[in-house]
């Protein structure tokens, strides 16, 4: 296996008391087209979720992506069933989008998607700029930044998988929202 050459790279920063910001880099050997229509379908974040999320879209069969689309979903965060609602509100193919949460564990969160040409390849950035509950202060540095750079590491290894063509779908958990655990 020939080593990679453009590493992930995963950054915080502290914008504020309660305002932070990471960015996560990853370089694809996939064009910008073939990268951008793989994370503007909504679906596919099943597949790079990981599992301890137990990651559901509310409405799988909703996967229109344009500005002012809305996608619902539920994650189990420390056991617990939560619900999470975001909208795109910026849509350049196959450069950029940007999707908010409108419903969720944050009091904000704002998640720049980036596609830039790069030779051989695609660089792929994730601009996430969020703001915590002031109750979550405590628990930012030890459990959500733990928690976030373990998502998007998975991340990066499930989407480096599906570029190789090797990425096993973990099974189908989509749920129409009639499911009564939820």
């Amino acid at each position: 296996m020939r080593k990679q050459q453009h590493p992930s790279t995963i950054e915080f920063r502290k914008l504020g008391l309660l305002t932070h910001q990471f960015a996560a880099t990853l370089f694809l050997s996939a064009d910008r087209e073939k990268a951008f229509s793989f994370f503007e379908d909504p679906r596919n974040l099943f597949e790079i979720t990981p599992a301890w999320l137990d990651f559901r879209m509310l409405c799988p069969e909703q996967s229109d992506v344009h500005e002012g689309a809305e996608f619902a979903y539920t994650i189990k965060w420390l056991g617990i069933t939560v619900r999470w609602k975001s909208r795109i509100i910026r849509y350049h193919p196959p450069v950029s989008f940007t999707d908010i949460q409108l419903e969720g564990p944050y009091r904000s969160w704002e998640h720049l998607h980036v596609f830039e040409e790069a030779e051989g390849g695609t660089i792929m950035k994730d601009i996430v700029t969020y703001r915590l509950p002031p109750a979550a202060l405590l628990i930012h540095g030890p459990v959500i930044k733990k928690q976030l750079r373990d998502i998007f590491s998975y991340r990066a290894l499930r989407i480096e998988e599906w570029v190789r063509g090797v990425m096993v779908p973990r099974g189908d958990a989509q749920s129409s929202g009639d499911d009564p655990a939820l």
